[in-house]
């Protein structure tokens, strides 16, 4: 594990604390060598994903079942994409009833959390009875991205789905990748739980590109949230303009703030919670004190030696763990601005003191007891967040996300009268004579 003075200097913390572009990731070698026998080159992801796109877009189902048998090893039929009652009965009858219990209190604290959030519609009123307002719209149709590589994820079914209905979205398609042809069975009872509408057997860029132009068995969405693997991620960057998305979700992030009364055993919990997620999750601690610093070291070193994905977070911890000893608390807050963390806890004494004082981050977690898994699973917050630095301008997953806003604009005559000199002098000013003589007509 890395600990860093501050002492270095700005810019040499600033480096450690900047991401790389999702199409700047290099792949691992036996995955490029995977897609050279694939493709017959040795292609960057972003080249991978254009080609997958591309086929998609033009042969549809057919494109979608040659990708799933090369990259996931699957052999699948169109007509058996879809999630069957069959297969869902298959999964109640496989699940742990208190995991199950579990997964519906976590939904019904995230539908709670996420009602708070609605939007309203709203009318005004201006001069005579002229009327100025806006249409809250749900989208009509979204689709869902859930992985299913490296672990199973039923959270992220209920965090992207339960927004989408509480929006009043009309139909929610949702994509999974089957390992073995088989979707984890507590995903399928997510989706249930949640109220996802369809469900299809496929995944990777494959799977984005069959939601977002669709094919003859996929329908087309008008939005694709969901995070994924780089090249999921790509994907939804190439459709980008066919359809929505919601962000572009790069590798698990935690970067936690410690004063020096922060206790180094919560401190290492929590940054190898992010660290088994990916060899590319990054785990950051910021602190004011030195001795922390190194208990927090230790203290990773002893936790990894009993995790049972203990390859996976040693080697998250070994390329991107870093411990920044810094000044002072201004200091740590500072850089935790420059990084822009996905999560970002503050284990220190006041941390409600700090929190005006932080300005890009996807979750806040205050205090001790308010670790990063209670937001992964349970509070209610989604926990579908921006990574990669991409904090500093992107939102959230929330109930809006689903939504789009219409304005409305109804003048009466006499009001429209008292502004058509305003109105044509600025369209003259800009040239566009048409859009003055359309108010002149009405004089």
């Amino acid at each position: 594990m890395r600990i860093i003075d501050s002492k270095i200097g700005r810019a040499e913390i600033e480096k450690l604390l900047t991401k790389k572009a999702f199409d700047e990731i290099e792949l691992p070698p036996h995955i490029r060598e995977s897609n050279k026998k694939i493709f017959g080159a040795d292609l960057s992801a972003a080249e991978v994903v254009r080609k997958i796109v591309n086929d998609v877009r033009k042969n549809g189902d057919a494109a979608v079942i040659d990708y799933t048998k090369k990259f996931d090893g699957v052999e699948i039929a169109a007509e058996n994409f879809l999630v069957t009652a069959e297969e869902f009965i298959d999964a109640e009858n496989s699940v742990e009833e208190k995991i199950v219990d579990s997964l519906k209190r976590a939904a019904e604290n995230i539908r709670s959390y996420h009602i708070e959030q609605l939007p309203k519609s709203w009318l005004t009123y201006r001069g005579e009875n002229s009327i100025l307002g806006q249409s809250i719209i749900p989208l009509e149709r979204v689709g869902v991205y859930v992985p299913g590589g490296l672990a199973a994820y039923p959270s992220s079914v209920l965090m992207n789905v339960i927004p989408a209905k509480v929006a009043g979205v009309g139909e929610i398609v949702m994509c999974v990748p089957a390992r073995n042809g088989k979707i984890n069975p507590y995903v399928l009872i997510a989706a249930k739980i949640a109220g996802a509408d369809k469900i299809y057997k496929i995944g990777g860029a494959q799977a984005i590109a069959a939601m977002a132009f669709g094919t003859q068995t996929v329908p087309r969405v008008n939005k694709i949230t969901g995070p994924g693997n780089i090249f999921v991620t790509l994907a939804k960057k190439e459709v980008f303009g066919h359809c929505d998305i919601d962000m572009l979700a790069g590798p698990s992030e935690i970067l936690i703030i410690a004063d020096k009364n922060a206790n180094p055993i919560y401190a290492a919990a929590d940054m190898l919670s992010q660290a088994e997620h990916d060899p590319l999750a990054c785990s950051i601690v910021i602190t004011t004190d030195k001795n922390l610093a190194e208990e927090i070291s230790a203290e990773v070193e002893k936790q990894l030696a009993k995790l049972p994905r203990r390859e996976i977070a040693e080697a998250s911890i070994k390329t991107n763990g870093l411990i920044i000893v810094a000044q002072d608390l201004a200091e740590a807050i500072e850089f935790a601005n420059i990084s822009a963390p996905e999560h970002l806890e503050l284990l220190v004494n006041e941390p409600f003191n700090c929190l005006p004082k932080i300005k890009n981050a996807g979750a806040v977690f205050l205090g001790a007891y308010s670790p990063e898994p209670l937001g992964d699973y349970f509070a209610g917050p989604n926990h579908v967040l921006p990574t990669g630095g991409t904090a500093k301008f992107y939102s959230v997953l929330n109930v809006e996300t689903f939504l789009k806003r219409t304005s409305l604009i109804s003048y009466t005559r006499s009001d429209l009268l008292n502004v058509a000199d305003d109105i044509i002098r600025l369209a003259n000013a800009e040239g566009l004579t048409a859009h003055a003589e359309a108010i002149k007509k009405r004089n």
